[in-house]
């Protein structure tokens, strides 16, 4: 039906920044929200920021002012800007769709996850 895909993920230095992309593909009538968890080793997955149709915005404490969320709707593109990053942001990175998929008759709600893209920040 829907298939989400993160990319952008890789190794970089403390302070570096980095930007995660999440492409939706499939039967999509539209995306209600997006939303980008982590999960590090050994921790449970958390809520990084989402991100409404009505691009409202939302984000973790340990994110906040550093990381941004933006859509493009057009395309079904999320996206996570990530600045001044620190060791504690490596994790793997999910992202997550509220979608309303196009079965043919009415649109369904439906949620979609990624398969994740890995951050390390190390030095």
């Amino acid at each position: 039906q829907v298939r989400l895909m993160e990319s952008g993920g890789d190794l970089v230095q403390p302070g570096e920044s980095l930007r995660l992309f999440c492409t939706a593909s499939g039967s999509i009538w539209t995306i209600n929200t997006w939303a980008w968890y982590r999960q590090a080793p050994g921790k449970q997955r958390e809520l990084v920021a989402s991100i409404t149709s009505g691009d409202n915005t939302n984000y973790s404490d340990s994110v906040n002012n550093r990381f941004t969320i933006s859509r493009e709707n057009g395309v079904n593109v999320a996206y996570l800007e990530m600045n001044s990053l620190k060791p504690e942001d490596t994790a793997i990175y999910y992202c997550k769709a509220d979608v309303l998929v196009d079965t043919g008759a009415d649109p369904t709600p439906f949620e979609f996850w990624g398969q994740g893209t890995q951050v390390t920040v190390s030095s």
